[in-house]
């Protein structure tokens, strides 16, 4: 048979076998739909925050396979993460992440066993050698996977650092001898900005400049042995004073560069105690003009502050009540201090989906990070949202994509695979990269979030088991996108009910994109009179107003 009629054919199937996610046929009688039906009101003139990106990090897998794998398969998975291309249907090749994560490695990769670290997939590379000198060749397979974003449109990208490099670091090594402080050398912070400014400037001159660096992630965590990757602990003081550091020369070698701080290891930790003390509290510390470690003051310091979801979110009503502190707490700073979640996958245990280990490739988790995302953005007013890492080799619920011999994924460094995956495998697509992309294809920098409404009765608390609306707009040619999250085992009839707020839509029809048990992101198109959400699904809409 012709291999495009094949395809063809597999695509028409692929939509048919989308279409069941919908869940009930539309001879069912109104009573039935009535139960589960979702009334809401969307007013694009009030308007929240702006957004500023949907990412993933590079971290640990892009070294080996960035720089060994065949290169089919690394463009292909480039497709998947950084493409803005549709296929012949309309449905599209990738998620078009906006924002990349690149981590600048601290040189446990060239101590090999001797850095302390087992596992030579959680080791990095350092641009800077012990006598002081660069070597802007290492680190060869994160920097294919920045080209390959650059050529695929994305034009976003954050640079961070977890640990000093170890020719820096008090015990030579790039996890903590133990301590509350920066595993740093006396002496050594302002070496420690030269660094990392110089690795800003080198990018910048290349063409392939980062917008924010992160100094620091997760200080609040000790990173002491047994190690399991690369890490360093640090005080607010500690931080602020190498923010003051790196702000100057930062405006020498990258000036349009921007400081972000401080990836908090959890959410409590940017406006509370949480027990870490000199760790905690980082909303007032950095950025409260009475406050000694005040940095908001710099040209070069963006105004948002970076935590990660972790350990946040294994009940609904954690889930809500700590975002909606973090969001009192940012609402002292009247508008001028935003969120960012930069960092997040499955460490908690939830029965929903259990814990982190045992990859999951269906929609289980995928709803359950969509929850995530939804709350960040709409309870804590995130203006960005990361996922941890593109790609896992493990047997873990960290990764967009999954690579494995075909066997599935491995436990650690003592699993045979551990070192051919270095060189090639298979790699597979999850339900939770394409659940990403009902958010990052559509939503992207620019847009702003809108009021969307709910008139029905269920609490916040419920609503998180069922379904989640969220609503955007591009004030430029007035495209609305609404992300959908049914969490729930049953269809959702989605009703529009502006009776007070004028709003119509050209054509009176939505583009739908459906993520779903069988289809991703698969492109359809609805009335607007009559949307159906289908059960366990994640569904963007997008429309033109008029």
């Amino acid at each position: 048979m012709n291999p495009l009629l094949i395809r063809r054919l597999a695509l028409l199937l692929a939509l048919l076998a989308c279409i069941s996610c919908k869940g009930k046929d539309k001879n069912t009688a109104d009573d039935e739909w009535q139960q589960s039906e979702e009334r809401i009101v969307i007013d694009p003139s009030q308007g929240y925050q702006t957004m500023e990106g949907f990412g993933a990090s590079d971290s640990w897998r892009a070294q080996f396979v960035g720089k060994n794998w065949p290169l089919k398969k690394r463009e292909a998975m480039a497709d998947l993460l950084f493409s803005k291309e549709v296929d012949s249907l309309g449905n599209p090749k990738g998620i078009a992440l906006s924002l990349w994560r690149f981590y600048i490695g601290a040189g446990s990769a060239e101590q090999g066993d001797e850095s302390g670290i087992p596992n030579p997939w959680r080791r990095a590379e350092s641009f800077l050698n012990a006598d002081g000198s660069y070597d802007w060749t290492k680190q060869e397979g994160q920097q294919w996977f920045l080209q390959a974003a650059i050529e695929r449109g994305l034009d976003n990208f954050l640079a961070y650092s977890i640990s000093a490099p170890v020719h820096m670091t008090i015990n030579g090594k790039a996890w903590s001898p133990g301590g509350r402080g920066f595993n740093i050398r006396e002496g050594k912070k302002a070496d420690f900005a030269d660094f990392l400014a110089n690795v800003c400037g080198y990018f910048e001159e290349q063409g392939l400049g980062f917008n924010y660096i992160s100094p620091f992630n997760e200080p609040q965590w000790d990173w002491k042995a047994p190690a399991s990757q690369e890490g360093t602990p640090a005080l607010n003081a500690e931080i602020a004073e190498v923010v003051r550091l790196l702000s100057p020369r930062l405006l020498k070698s990258s000036p349009t560069t921007e400081i972000v701080i401080p990836e908090a290891a959890e959410l409590q930790f940017l406006y509370g105690r949480n027990f870490k003390r000199g760790r905690q509290n980082q909303i007032d510390d950095f950025f409260s003009p009475s406050s000694s470690n005040y940095v908001g003051d710099l040209p070069n310091v963006k105004h948002v502050v970076l935590g990660h979801s972790y350990f946040t979110t294994n009940k609904n009503r954690n889930l809500i009540t700590i975002r909606r502190f973090l969001h009192e707490k940012l609402q002292e700073y009247s508008g001028e201090l935003g969120f960012w979640q930069s960092e997040f996958c499955i460490l908690e245990e939830h029965s929903d989906i259990g814990a982190g280990w045992n990859r999951d490739l269906g929609m289980p988790t995928a709803l359950y990070v969509a929850r995530v995302i939804h709350h960040d953005i709409t309870v804590a007013n995130a203006r960005s949202w990361s996922w941890w890492t593109a790609l896992t080799q493990f047997d873990y619920k960290d990764g967009l994509i999954y690579l494995d011999s075909g066997t599935g994924g491995i436990r650690g460094p003592e699993h045979p695979d551990s070192k051919t995956l270095k060189n090639d495998g298979y790699f597979r697509e999850s339900k939770l990269l394409w659940a990403l992309g009902n958010y990052a294809r559509f939503v992207r920098p620019g847009m702003q979030r809108i009021k969307t409404e709910s008139l029905t009765t269920a609490s916040e608390v419920e609503r998180a088991d069922k379904l989640m609306v969220s609503g955007y707009v591009n004030r430029e040619d007035d495209t609305l996108v609404l992300v959908l999250v049914n969490y729930s085992d049953s269809p959702h009839r989605l009703v529009i009910d502006n009776l007070d707020v004028d709003l119509s839509f050209r054509d009176h029809q939505f583009e739908s994109y459906t993520t779903c048990e069988t289809g991703n992101l698969q492109k359809g198109v609805v009335p607007v009179d009559d949307i159906e959400i289908g059960k366990r699904s994640v569904v963007t809409l997008v429309g033109r107003m008029q």
